[in-house]
């Protein structure tokens, strides 16, 4: 049995993203340690210059760019560009970390309401509900991402779903 990581990563290559924009925080490095070598990060040093970068990509090759931003803040700090985004049709696959699951009730510091901050400005928001349903959420985002017309899509991933156990997904064609 895989992990969510690695189902995940998976997932991303059969989608043709092995191109990584981010900044990154302590949500994120369960997903982004000892990432595989086929894949790169392009790192920068602010949020709001993470998904512009990836929006000058997503424009430039006209297709799906990942970007990670960290928990709500990089969410918050990089809303200008999601805005941008949307307006510009530019097909982003943002996703930031969440708080762990197993803390969530609590509502520890970093607990994010990401997916409501963002809704207005992309085509599709979501936080899964299982871990095991996070390499589909991306695929599905993927997809909704370059439906016409093209637009960004967000997903909030609680940091500890990387690590449960995930069956396979084969990523489909759609048309």
């Amino acid at each position: 049995m895989s992990t969510v990581r690695e189902v995940t990563y998976q997932v991303l290559r059969d989608l043709g993203m092995p191109l990584i924009f981010g900044n990154p925080g302590s949500t994120e490095l369960p997903f982004l340690r000892d990432m595989p070598a086929d894949f790169r990060y392009v790192l920068a040093l602010h949020e709001r210059a993470a998904a512009g970068m990836a929006l000058g990509y997503a424009l430039a090759k006209g297709k799906a760019v990942f970007v990670n931003l960290h928990s709500i803040a990089s969410a918050g700090n990089g809303l200008s560009a999601i805005q941008d985004a949307w307006y510009l049709h530019a097909p982003l696959m943002i996703t930031t970390g969440q708080q762990d699951r197993r803390h969530l009730l609590a509502e520890p510091f970093l607990t994010s309401r990401a997916v409501e901050t963002v809704r207005p400005y992309v085509k599709w928001a979501y936080e899964p509900v299982r871990a095991e349903d996070v390499p589909a959420a991306i695929a599905r985002g993927y997809h909704l991402a370059m439906q016409p017309p093209m637009g960004p899509v967000f997903i909030s991933i609680p940091m500890d779903d990387w690590t449960h156990d995930c069956q396979p997904l084969a990523a489909r064609q759609v048309s």
